[in-house]
């Protein structure tokens, strides 16, 4: 016994006969001593893995867009540790009939009592001896994770168009499934759709569309239920590099391919950081206006908005990120949705990681600096519990957790031990976490745990990891960020704030990133004349760029200037659906004594958002809405 240990074991002996054993066992985990208990029960999942657990799903189903249902069954194979039933995840799912084995014998099911955000547990009786588990069901038109558009709602206005969103626990509305991060499964599907159209799914996808409309799918690397997902639509194909393509409607192909040109040097960059890419294909898919987020990391499948595509390649660091998740988050995910920050987090410092090999030092800054206003305008709204990393969800949609605190605060979390470690040990400890953990789910304790022992104690590291991740707000050793092109906007924003001139401003060399930066630095003093003077000297309000637009418009309604423009703004709200643009705006409005033209362009614009977009606008502007 070393020295050192033999210390610790005095001391615990003392403490033993102090304190009871009771106390010393909570303070030797404090100290570290050893791995962390599992803290792995979901309490957003009803299912009770150490029972029965899926291992495989196999999903057939028919997409009829005549009355906005799927229809079929999903088969499961499962780990059966000699229980006597299974438990699924279910919301607003018609359950037809459950069989068990190869010959579907019939078995007994019941759904149990529903629960606000989590649906109704499906439990179905098993023998010792099952393997097998099938499902017949079929969904609502109202499911929340489905998106069921017209052909106005398209690019094309031709054909009607589906996608699914599953993040957070919305899989079950469209699959009856063990919906929980930390539940890891390979799948396999058939899926039928009119012959005009083509499915893709986070899968192995087809290229073109064939003359029965019957299309097979394999996902043979484990993941979670959530990142499950199909859309169905008018789509072509279109190949960036060896591993990445683009799928859209056909009018938006051609401006995609450009869009996303650097797709396979990204890929290319984000190996030589972390790692060989294990998904064999990353493909894109260009989404309607309605899709709820930027992104959706699905395997080999990023869902993406249309609203990146700014003609200049400006906004693809939402490309990077989504593919960053393929490593943190699709590779090592988080276990629950209270250990949210280790998908986010990650990602975020994963893809300016990225960027920075592409574009350079400064451009990466330019995506923190941002970032890092993004966190203090979440810190301002938020309650203190909602600004740790590390979450208490319990009673409530983890959807409200996913808020800039996971992606900002978790990014520079990492950026801070970079500082503290050096860049060269920093990458070294997380490609080795990556491989180590890869198809695998983990908790934040058991992070904690890791990265102690791996980085932490390693480089003796003085560091107060609790007060970064279960702490409130932003701690003071926060790294700070700047870049010479920001400070040459400040200088020109300074100068209209003192002059109200705008004289020969040199910015036609700005990006998209600097007008961000401009925009967010004007003054928010009901200067409508000054609003309006920018306006006719830039044309903010008829911007092509989405990012640009739902930051003036914020500025503008705070401004005072929004009936100069609110057919623009109006325009915008209708037309696009993702939620990052939609409740700045419509807060802004409601916070400026205009919640009634809020609660007027929302009756209009509801019918062309997503479900996850839809939650969040309700309360905020139809239940009280959220913390001003």
């Amino acid at each position: 016994m070393r020295f050192n240990q033999l210390i610790l074991f005095l001391f615990l002996a003392i403490l033993l006969l102090q304190c009871g054993e009771e106390k010393v066992l909570a303070i030797k985990d404090k100290m570290n001593t050893g791995p962390p208990k599992n803290i792995r029960k979901d309490i957003h999942s009803f299912a009770e893995p150490e029972v029965a657990k899926a291992k495989h799903l196999e999903l057939n189903l028919l997409a009829d867009f005549d009355t906005k249902t799927l229809s079929g069954f999903a088969l499961f194979d499962i780990e059966n540790n000699q229980a006597d039933k299974i438990i699924f995840d279910t919301r607003n799912l018609n359950i037809e009939k459950v069989t068990l084995g190869e010959n579907e014998t019939p078995t007994i099911f019941t759904i149990g009592e529903e629960k606000e955000f989590l649906g109704k547990p499906l439990e179905v009786v098993i023998t010792h001896e099952t393997q097998k588990v099938k499902i017949y069901y079929s969904t609502n038109p109202d499911a929340a994770a489905v998106d069921w558009l017209n052909p106005q709602q398209t690019a094309g206005k031709k054909h009607p168009f589906l996608f699914t969103q599953g993040q957070a626990i919305l899989t079950r509305t469209w699959i009856p499934c063990q919906d929980s991060p930390g539940i890891r499964i390979t799948y396999n599907a058939t899926i039928k759709v009119p012959k005009e159209l083509l499915p893709v799914m986070s899968a192995s996808n087809p290229t073109e569309k064939n003359n029965t409309g019957v299309y097979q799918f394999e996902m043979r690397q484990p993941i979670p239920p959530y990142l499950i997902a199909l859309a169905i639509g008018d789509l072509e194909y279109g190949e960036i590099g060896e591993r990445t393509a683009i799928y859209s409607e056909p009018s938006l192909l051609k401006p995609s391919l450009y869009e996303f040109a650097d797709m396979e040097k990204m890929l290319i960059a984000a190996e030589d950081l972390y790692g060989k890419y294990l998904w064999d294909r990353y493909d894109v898919i260009v989404l309607p206006p309605s899709f709820p987020f930027g992104g959706m990391e699905n395997p080999r499948l990023t869902f993406a908005t249309p609203t990146i595509i700014a003609g200049d390649r400006s906004l693809t660091a939402l490309i990077a990120h989504e593919m960053a998740h393929s490593w943190s988050g699709n590779l090592v995910t988080n276990a629950t949705w209270n250990d949210f920050w280790l998908n986010e987090g990650f990602t975020v410092y994963f893809e300016r990681r990225i960027m920075e090999a592409l574009y350079g030092e400064e451009y990466a800054n330019m995506l923190a600096v941002l970032g890092f206003q993004d966190l203090e305008a979440d810190v301002k709204i938020l309650d203190d519990k909602d600004t740790h990393l590390f979450l208490d969800l319990e009673g409530r949609d983890p959807d409200d957790g996913m808020t800039d605190i996971a992606y900002e605060k978790g990014a520079y979390f990492l950026m801070m031990l970079e500082d503290k470690v050096g860049r060269g040990k920093m990458d070294g400890f997380l490609k080795t976490y990556f491989d180590t953990h890869r198809f695998k789910t983990l908790t934040t304790e058991e992070f904690i745990y890791y990265l102690n022992k791996n980085l932490i104690d390693k480089y003796q590291v003085e560091v107060d990891i609790d007060e970064w991740i279960y702490g409130p707000g932003i701690p003071e050793n926060v790294t700070k960020v700047t870049t010479e092109k920001f400070v040459v906007v400040n200088k020109v924003v300074a100068f209209i704030k003192e002059n109200y001139d705008f004289g020969d401003l040199e910015v036609s060399d700005w990006t998209t990133h600097e007008w961000l930066h401009f925009i967010r630095q004007l003054p928010i003093v009901d200067e409508k004349d000054l609003m309006k003077r920018l306006d006719n000297k830039f044309n903010f309000s008829n911007s092509g760029n989405s990012e640009v637009l739902a930051a003036w418009f914020e500025v503008a309604i705070k401004n005072g200037y929004a009936n100069n423009i609110l057919p623009n703004i109006e325009e915008f709200l209708i037309g696009v659906g993702r939620r990052k643009f939609l409740t700045p705006l419509y807060r802004a409005f409601k916070e400026n004594g205009q919640l009634e033209i809020a609660q007027n362009i929302y009756k209009k614009a509801k019918p062309n958002y997503h479900s996850v977009s839809t939650q969040t606008m309700d309360k905020l502007l139809l239940k009280g809405g959220i913390k001003d």
